[in-house]
């Protein structure tokens, strides 16, 4: 259930209205507008039931909007459907701009990740992603360098001005990432570690939340609750495929998740063409789909050198493919309404 708080509310009446949930033993988040307040109320469906018919009656008070939806503060609803924006340092997820991360499936050199960095930000990437720990099916598949990458990733952002954006699997993980990067990725093997949810809310960091393989869009959104009930509402929502019956490709994109997700939510949508496909050839043509659909950005994967790449080098571009799909990428935002 959201309250609206209209024009002309005081500060007193907002109170009163906090006051009031508060003491029902429910939480309430607000969210401030230029000229509405909306506040989102979470716990006890009975107890939110009892407060409706009072809370409506109260001083500033516009209405009362139950949300049918299980998730309360990813609905669209919960923003009076306004836009989230995600800031990562400088740099605006969900804005007018269409934002591109990229870089590495893995660090794997300092050579390796500071060569990308420069080649994909003179290219027009906004982000650099990089994998310290790589979540891999196989235990004696490469797992990532750790805390090194991570110290690699951080003399990249200093020598190109890009923030870093890399995964963490647990809490061990999660405290390493927050002390490096700029931004968390919760990769689609944990969008349903609930704890691990948890205390990537509590650190108050954006999140980039990927799907899971066999996730629905519910699951996904319900997903983003978990962080955003710990006061985290920093969230960027990633479509990076799901498992079908087919197995031409990796995984197969699901492009309609973008304007469904775009509908029920007010957080920004991205997608993984790279993790989405499993093949080169595809990221373009699919980054070209996803940006048409109304995704606010990509997250591409770049490599100096793909055929010697310790993880996914067939889904890699190189500097060279990434710049010319740049290239293309600006005639789409164009058309869609959008910079990049």
């Amino acid at each position: 259930m959201i309250v609206v708080l209209g024009a002309g509310h005081t500060y007193e009446h907002r109170q009163a209205v906090l006051r009031k949930i508060q003491d029902a033993g429910l939480q309430a988040h607000v969210s401030e507008g230029v000229e509405r307040t909306i506040v989102g109320i979470v716990g006890d469906s009975r107890s939110k039931e009892l407060l409706h018919d009072g809370l409506q009656l109260m001083p500033g008070v516009e209405t009362v909007v139950r949300i049918l939806h299980p998730y309360k503060l990813v609905s669209r609803e919960f923003s009076g459907g306004k836009d989230t924006v995600v800031w990562v340092r400088d740099i605006p997820i969900g804005a007018e701009s269409v934002v591109v991360i990229a870089g590495p499936c893995s660090v794997e050199t300092r050579e390796q990740v500071l060569q990308t960095a420069q080649a994909v930000k003179l290219a027009g990437a906004k982000l650099l992603r990089g994998g310290a720990f790589k979540p891999r099916t196989s235990p004696y598949s490469f797992q990532g360098l750790e805390e090194d990458a991570l110290k690699m990733l951080v003399e990249a952002r200093d020598l190109t001005g890009l923030p870093v954006v890399t995964e963490a699997m647990d809490n061990r993980q999660l405290e390493l990432v927050v002390k490096y990067a700029d931004m968390i990725q919760l990769g689609a093997r944990n969008m349903q570690n609930y704890t691990l949810l948890r205390d990537a809310g509590r650190s108050g960091y954006p999140i980039l939340l990927k799907r899971g393989p066999s996730a629905t869009i519910e699951e996904l959104l319900l997903a983003a609750e978990y962080i955003m009930a710990e006061g985290n509402h920093r969230v960027v929502l990633c479509e990076r495929g799901i498992r079908t019956f087919e197995n031409h490709t990796r995984y197969t994109l699901d492009l309609n998740a973008v304007p469904v997700l775009k509908q029920l939510s007010h957080l920004p949508v991205i997608v993984d063409p790279s993790q989405g496909t499993g093949k080169w050839k595809l990221v373009t043509p699919m980054a070209r789909a996803a940006l048409a659909a109304g995704a606010d950005g990509l997250l591409v994967e770049v490599h100096p050198e793909p055929d010697k790449a310790l993880s996914d080098g067939p889904q890699q571009l190189t500097p060279a493919t990434f710049a010319a799909m740049m290239q293309q990428l600006d005639a789409i935002a164009m058309a869609v309404g959008r910079g990049i």
